[in-house]
């Protein structure tokens, strides 16, 4: 069940990222960061114990992660605006 409501979660942080780059929304790029950080504290709690090379992989990404939601043509080149997950 928590694989599910991850993938969910996800699902829904894109789709605020795509509303926000079709100007869907009234949300900030600024405001986004608050969910996206919320969503990666809670993928690294679920797997720092189980997967801890994992977990410090993610914490090393974090920013490169959030580099390519945050730059619209990054976002597009990831194939992301469209809602196809790589």
């Amino acid at each position: 069940m928590t694989k599910l409501s991850l993938k969910n979660q996800v699902d829904d942080l894109l789709d605020k990222f795509r509303a926000y780059y079709k100007r869907q929304t009234r949300t900030s790029l600024a405001e986004l960061r608050r969910p996206y950080d919320m969503l990666l504290l809670k993928v690294l709690s679920l797997l720092q114990d189980s997967d801890p090379p994992l977990a410090r992989d993610i914490v090393a990404s974090r920013e490169a992660i959030w580099g390519i939601l945050s730059d619209p043509q990054k976002f597009n080149e990831a194939k992301l605006m469209a809602g196809e997950t790589p």
